[in-house]
């Protein structure tokens, strides 16, 4: 199979976050078939849907692979799992959480993986980081990823964080 660009957004809001997203994207990149291309900066997220918690730290990595889309979702899902996310509270606090936003130029929409992501076009938190790696990336029906990053910002929180922070 020859490898697919993909994009895959990360988040944390619980314990060092911004720990907790390079843990993450070093494990992704041990996964002998997924080589992480580029990663965005890191932000500071207020939460969205749930409130109640505390803010989040997100980006967006550029990865070429050979896994299918259901592999790569497995790989997300043990590495949750192995940093310690347990499912409760959707939406609530977690040390990691994977998305997968999109696999090449597929459409998918199976129980449990929704390719490009539903709501990705709709969040600050993805499409600035994913705008800062591609700015002209088109989003089918929404427009270019970097007039969807400014247009989002103006009413949610995002804030670039230091390299040293």
């Amino acid at each position: 199979m020859e490898p697919v660009r993909a994009f895959i957004g990360l988040g944390s809001n619980l314990g060092d976050k911004k720990a907790n997203l390079e843990t993450a994207i070093s494990w992704l990149s041990k996964e002998g078939r997924i080589d992480v291309k580029k990663r965005a900066s890191y932000y500071c997220t207020a939460p969205l849907d749930y409130t109640e918690q505390d803010w989040f730290v997100n980006t967006v990595v550029e990865i070429e692979t050979t896994l299918s889309p259901a592999e790569l979702l497995t790989v997300f899902l043990s590495i949750e799992v192995r940093m310690g996310r347990v499912r409760g509270i959707r939406w609530g606090p977690r040390p990691i959480d994977l998305d997968l936003l999109l696999y090449g130029d597929a459409v998918i929409n199976a129980p449990g993986l929704v390719v490009p992501h539903p709501r990705m076009s709709r969040r600050a938190f993805v499409m600035v980081p994913l705008a800062e790696l591609v700015p002209d990336l088109y989003i089918c029906g929404y427009g270019k990823a970097a007039h969807l990053s400014v247009e989002l910002s103006q009413t949610q929180e995002v804030q670039k964080m230091a390299e040293n922070e």
